[in-house]
């Protein structure tokens, strides 16, 4: 399950079975968080999540069949207080949300910092936006949190985009220029920015979480950032930090943990199974899965150049969650 805390998320043909009810923060929690007046939220659920339509028709988000917790923190205006996205993330960890995704930026206040500690002790993977230039001009708050994974952009090019902000917190980019998705009834958008890119590094995380259900949150993002396609100067850089997220790579490389926790499940635990429930998917649907996503990606119009991965320098610190 992927908590989205944004401006809701109306209900779409593309995300039919895959939004859950959720909440409005705005109005004490008397709605389920279905209405959206701004068509941001729709338009992060749809990448994280749209399964499209019958004829391949309609959009296909990263992890089409993982299911989205709907948050309402935002109106018409797309703004919402520090407070109110804690009491998102409370609401997420409490929901039995893996993944939360947080496509804004801002500042922060106690209720928030303590929701987000509450949320990685919780083992819950928490991916927000680095945001957007000129508005911002540096890595805003929660991307800023240590072992929060802060997502800046990349442009058609495969260079950071322009409206991406930089700085020392940025852990991976994603494609943030021109990605359509989901909009408000049952069209589609196109949206420029890092809360694109982030949604694009959740939905990555959701299939990650999906198939290795045993493997911690901190484990998760370390595959994100050690299987990324390096970029910039050799090494973790402030545009890019460790690189472009190659989900096939993140899905299926051998990537030796930063500890002693196993992704391998405990004796009798049972089936691994991905998001919606489906059993019986190996490593190989799991490569296809992803070279389809990478497909969809290029099909949406964001056209990246593919990028030669440059090994890391021995003397590289080991890629971390940010600092």
């Amino acid at each position: 399950m992927v908590a989205v805390p944004d401006t809701g998320v109306s209900p779409h043909p593309d995300l039919t079975g895959n939004l859950l009810s959720g909440i409005n923060i705005v109005d004490g929690g008397r709605s389920n968080g279905h209405g959206d007046q701004n068509s941001h939220g729709t338009g992060m659920a749809g990448l994280i999540a749209a399964h499209g339509q019958d004829n391949n028709q309609g959009a296909r988000g990263i992890a089409p069949k993982s299911k989205i917790l709907p948050i309402l923190i935002a109106g018409t205006n797309n703004q919402s207080s520090p407070d109110d996205l804690g009491k998102a993330i409370d609401y997420a960890i409490s929901s039995g949300a893996s993944v939360i995704s947080i496509s804004s930026a801002g500042g922060s206040s106690p209720a928030l910092r303590e929701a987000i500690k509450s949320g990685l002790a919780a083992n819950v993977l928490i991916v927000a936006a680095a945001g957007n230039r000129p508005a911002d001009n540096h890595v805003g708050y929660p991307a800023s949190a240590e072992g929060v994974i802060a997502v800046g952009g990349i442009d058609r090019d495969g260079n950071r985009a322009a409206i991406s902000v930089t700085g020392p917190e940025i852990d991976v980019v994603a494609p943030a220029v021109d990605i359509y998705s989901t909009s408000l009834n049952g069209k589609y958008r196109k949206g420029t920015g890092t809360s694109d890119a982030t949604a694009i590094v959740a939905g990555a995380a959701a299939l990650i979480r999906s198939k290795y259900p045993y493997l911690p949150a901190r484990e998760v993002a370390h595959r994100l950032t050690a299987t990324a396609i390096d970029k910039g100067p050799p090494g973790r850089d402030d545009e890019y930090g460790y690189g472009v997220i190659d989900l096939v790579a993140a899905l299926t490389a051998d990537v030796p943990p930063l500890g002693f926790e196993s992704a391998s499940a405990p004796v009798g635990a049972g089936p691994t199974t991905w998001a919606g429930g489906e059993r019986g998917d190996d490593d190989g649907a799991a490569t296809a899965r992803g070279l389809a996503t990478l497909g969809v990606i290029l099909a949406a119009g964001v056209g990246w150049a593919v990028v030669a991965r440059r090994r890391r320098r021995s003397d590289d610190p080991p890629p971390r969650i940010s600092r």
